[in-house]
C-alpha cells in the first residue's frame, strides 16, 4: 500500500517516515515544501530507494493535494504551522488542512486519514488541579482565549472532525503531548519561559506529558494498522513521566547551569490578573503575555492517561528518564 506523509521533513514527520519504512512494507510518499531542508528524508530515500519518494508542493494548493493523494491508501497528516503571525499559522494549519480534506472528499478512492492533533485542544483551565486528561476530557470551548498555536490546532482538528462526519472520511486523530528528542526543542513552556535573560520556572511539581519522537512515531504506525478509523482519538503520552522540577534538574545537569527564578502558581495567577488589567486599561497597547485562562491551561497541573492507545497495541519503547537523559547529553554545551 502507498501512504502519504504531509510535513514529512518536520521533527515528527521525519520520525514517522523512518518508522513506516522500518516497521511496515508501505511505499511512503513524502510531501515537502519547495525550498525547505530535508536531509533526514534524503538519508531515508538513499536507504530505501524503492519504497520512498519525495514530492514537492504546498497543501495550500488544491491541485497539489489532489495529485499527492493519487493511489494513496492512508494520509498521515502531520503538516501544521508551529509559529509566525496569526494569519500565517491559520494558513499553514486550517487552510492547508481544508484543501487536503477537499481533495480527499473529491477523490474516487477510499482514503483513510490519520491526523496529528495536540494536547492543546483540551480545555482544562476550569477543571480541578490534578484532573487526569484522557480522550473523554472536554475539548476547548473558548479557543480564542488561548494562544495562537492552541487555537490553530483546535480549529484544524475541528475541520477534520467535520469532514469525517459529513463526508464519511475514515479518520483517526492522534493527540501527542510534548514531543521531545533529537531535532526538537529541549525546553517546553510547561516547564517555564525565558524572559529578559532569566528562566522563569513555572511548572513546579506538575507532570509533563512527554513523548519521545520515536515513541510518538510508533504510535502513528500502530494506529494506522490497528485503529478502527471511525473518528476516534488517541492520546500519545509516554509512561513514567517526569515532573517539571525533575525535567529542569536533568537539563541543568546535562546541558547547562540555567539561571532560573521559581514562580509559584498562585503568584503567576496574580501576575496574570495584573496583565489582564493593564491590557484593558491601556486599550491593548501591550499584548496579554499572561492571562488567568492561559495560565490555568498551561500550569495548573494535570495527570495523563495513555491506556486507550495501549489497548490497540502501542508500547512506548523508550523509557522517559532514559530518553531525556540521552537527549540532554547530546546537547551538552
Amino acid at each position: 500500500m502507498k501512504v502519504l506523509v504531509t510535513g514529512a521533513n518536520g521533527f515528527l514527520g521525519s520520525a514517522v517516515v523512518e518508522r513506516l519504512l522500518f516497521s511496515t512494507d508501505y511505499f511512503v510518499r513524502c510531501l515537502v515544501r519547495p525550498g525547505s531542508p530535508h536531509f533526514n528524508i534524503d538519508a531515508l530515500l538513499y536507504k530505501y530507494p524503492t519504497r520512498c519518494e519525495i514530492v514537492y508542493g504546498s497543501l495550500n494548493n488544491l491541485e497539489t493535494c489532489s495529485t499527492c493523494i493519487l493511489d494513496i491508501g492512508i494520509v498521515f497528516h502531520l503538516a501544521s504551522a508551529k509559529g509566525g503571525a496569526p494569519a500565517e499559522m491559520f494558513q499553514g494549519s486550517s487552510v492547508a488542512t481544508k484543501q487536503l480534506l477537499e481533495a480527499i472528499k473529491s477523490s474516487t478512492q477510499k482514503i483513510k486519514l490519520l491526523h496529528c492533533s495536540s494536547f492543546s485542544v483540551y480545555g482544562v483551565a476550569e477543571l480541578p488541579k490534578g484532573t487526569t486528561v484522557d480522550e473523554n476530557t472536554p475539548l476547548e470551548t473558548v479557543p480564542h482565549r488561548r494562544d495562537v498555536y492552541a487555537y490553530s490546532k483546535w480549529h484544524q482538528e475541528k475541520l477534520v472532525r467535520q469532514y469525517a462526519e459529513q463526508f464519511g472520511i475514515p479518520t483517526v486523530i492522534l493527540r501527542p503531548g510534548v514531543i521531545y528528542g533529537p531535532g526538537g526543542s529541549p525546553m517546553t513552556p510547561r516547564v517555564g519561559l525565558s524572559l529578559f535573560g532569566v528562566f522563569l520556572f513555572m511548572g513546579g511539581n506538575n507532570i509533563i506529558p512527554l513523548t519521545h519522537a520515536m515513541n510518538c512515531a510508533d504510535a502513528f504506525v500502530v494506529a494506522a494498522e490497528h485503529a478502527d478509523f471511525n473518528g476516534g482519538a488517541y492520546n500519545v503520552v509516554d509512561d513514567n513521566l517526569l515532573t517539571a522540577r525533575e525535567y529542569l534538574k536533568l537539563y541543568r545537569m546535562k546541558v547547562e547551569r540555567l539561571r532560573s527564578i521559581r514562580v509559584p502558581y498562585g503568584l503567576l495567577m496574580k501576575i496574570s490578573s495584573i496583565c489582564e488589567w493593564y491590557f484593558a486599561k491601556s486599550k491593548g497597547q501591550l499584548p496579554e503575555i499572561f492571562t488567568k485562562y492561559k495560565t490555568a491551561n498551561m500550569w495548573k497541573g494535570n495527570k495523563f492517561n495513555n491506556s486507550k492507545l495501549k489497548n490497540i497495541g502501542w508500547i512506548p519503547a523508550i523509557n522517559t528518564e532514559t530518553g531525556v537523559n540521552e537527549y540532554f547529553a547530546s546537547l551538552k554545551k
